[in-house]
């Protein structure tokens, strides 16, 4: 019998899923973080623990005898795909940005603008079977809205009010004790991952702090131009993902047409191995994709 493997893997953590030729998932796992831009080895290591886990749970098939398709940030880098095809144990891979699954999830094969905010943020538009990607390329040159650049925004604020230049509010004054002063908040931002400076975006959009409120309203601004600007004059119905993805779903609430996602970028990624197995030639997408022939 044929397995499948599904991997969404991301800047906070990486899930995977095991279901079996009908569809049914078997067993769930869950690691660490999978931005493979980031650190393809570490990455790894966390997608073959997922793997593994689900696996364990489903309590049937190995590793080598799974159809997989990943679903990964940073997947968009070539040569870090390709560094990660090669590490990859499974009868035949895919590799995919985790834009492409989460349309697959979130819209079948419906058109429409799908927006996932969490640590990272990437947007993508599905029309006519094809998926295209836009942003995704990393905290310090992009992920607009993402809980990492919010986090900097934030962070950045604590040490301009420090220096005079903006009023001091709670959330900056408790940043700043929290990390301990100028010196702790320059260390912090010369050492974080993405997840960690992700960790102050709850306060941030929890909407109780003035900094915190001009933050967001910033980020949602400039998210809500890119969407606009993807619509074309269409009107495409906007799916919002992620952890941060409801809180930028209520402050848009009304300028397109918002839809609840039909599944998760895991399920599409499961809907998009069992495709693969089945011989269907999907829509090349634009993102940075390596497949492994079956041995």
């Amino acid at each position: 019998m044929a397995y499948f493997l599904g991997i969404d893997g991301g800047g906070s953590g990486c899930r995977a899923a095991v279901a079996d030729g009908s569809g049914r998932i078997l067993g769930r796992g869950a690691a660490g973080p999978a931005n493979i831009s980031v650190e393809t080895e570490g990455a790894c290591a966390n997608i073959l623990a997922a793997a593994r886990a689900a696996l364990q749970q489903a309590g049937r098939g190995r590793l080598e005898e799974l159809t997989a398709v990943l679903g990964l940030a940073g997947a968009n880098v070539t040569a870090a795909a390709r560094r990660l095809q090669a590490m990859l144990p499974f009868r035949r891979a895919r590799i995919l940005t985790d834009a492409a699954t989460a349309a697959a999830g979130a819209l079948g094969d419906a058109d429409g603008i799908v927006v996932a905010v969490g640590t990272g943020s990437v947007l993508a538009v599905q029309a006519g079977g094809a998926v295209r990607q836009y942003g995704g390329r990393g905290f310090l040159l992009g992920d607009e809205g993402s809980g990492a650049v919010l986090g900097r925004a934030l962070l950045a604020e604590a040490l301009r009010t420090e220096d005079g230049f903006a009023p001091t509010t709670p959330l900056l004054r408790a940043v700043l004790d929290q990390l301990g002063g100028v010196e702790g908040v320059i260390g912090f931002g010369l050492r974080a991952r993405p997840a960690e400076f992700a960790a102050f975006a709850p306060r941030i959009v929890a909407g109780t702090d003035p900094a915190g409120e001009r933050i967001f309203a910033a980020a949602v601004a400039q998210l809500g131009e890119m969407i606009q600007t993807l619509q074309a004059g269409r009107d495409l119905p906007v799916v919002f993902l992620g952890g941060l993805g409801p809180h930028y779903a209520a402050r848009l609430q009304g300028r397109w047409r918002l839809q609840a996602p039909l599944g998760t970028g895991l399920d599409g990624a499961l809907h998009l191995a069992r495709r693969d197995e089945a011989g269907v030639n999907d829509p090349p997408p634009p993102a940075a994709q390596a497949e492994r022939s079956p041995r």
